[in-house]
């Protein structure tokens, strides 16, 4: 499957979930914490000067490469926007203990990751499988299963507009 094909399948996904999600009135979305220390976004990843959609920036959070391909204000569900990020992890990389103040679906392009929510089991997604994260999910383990693979993952968010997408733990964070 080519990488546009993959993008566009994420896309769909995501768009689903945007529709179920409605406004955002009564969803029980956290509020929108302050970047974390060293997530904000390098030079070239900003949002437009209208607000609308962004493009292009490779930026850290945590551990992991992260490329921000677009954000874009969702017209029929006001306040909210949806993004979607490439990330790359090298092989062995892991992630700190993080949430994310919105939905997030996942779709492995390339590898395997392991991954874990507080309060569930560690389970390894492959190259096509996909996964889902919550606004109130912890998320406990996030790291290329392969010692010598890299991993990549295509990330959809769809958040309060605006918000950073990512906020790293404390360590300790269980």
């Amino acid at each position: 499957m080519n990488n546009v094909v993959k993008m566009g399948l994420v896309s769909v996904l995501a768009f689903g979930s945007v529709m179920a999600c409605g406004t955002g009135t009564g969803t029980g979305q956290a509020p929108a914490s302050p970047p974390a220390a060293g997530s904000a976004p390098t030079a070239g990843s900003a949002p437009a000067a209208d607000g609308t959609h962004d493009q292009g920036g490779v930026h850290r959070i945590g551990a992991g490469s992260v490329t921000r391909v677009m954000t874009q204000d969702l017209p029929d569900v006001p306040g909210k926007e949806g993004m979607i990020e490439i990330v790359d992890f090298a092989p062995g990389e892991a992630s700190q203990v993080h949430r994310h103040n919105c939905d997030l679906f996942v779709y492995v392009l390339e590898g395997s990751v392991v991954t874990q929510l507080k309060g569930g089991n560690p389970q390894t997604i492959n190259t096509g499988g996909a996964y889902y994260e919550s606004p109130t999910d912890i998320h406990l383990v996030s790291r290329n299963a392969s010692a010598t693979q890299p991993a990549k993952l295509a990330v959809f968010y769809v958040k309060a507009k605006g918000t950073p997408p990512t906020e790293i733990l404390p360590e300790g964070t269980k």
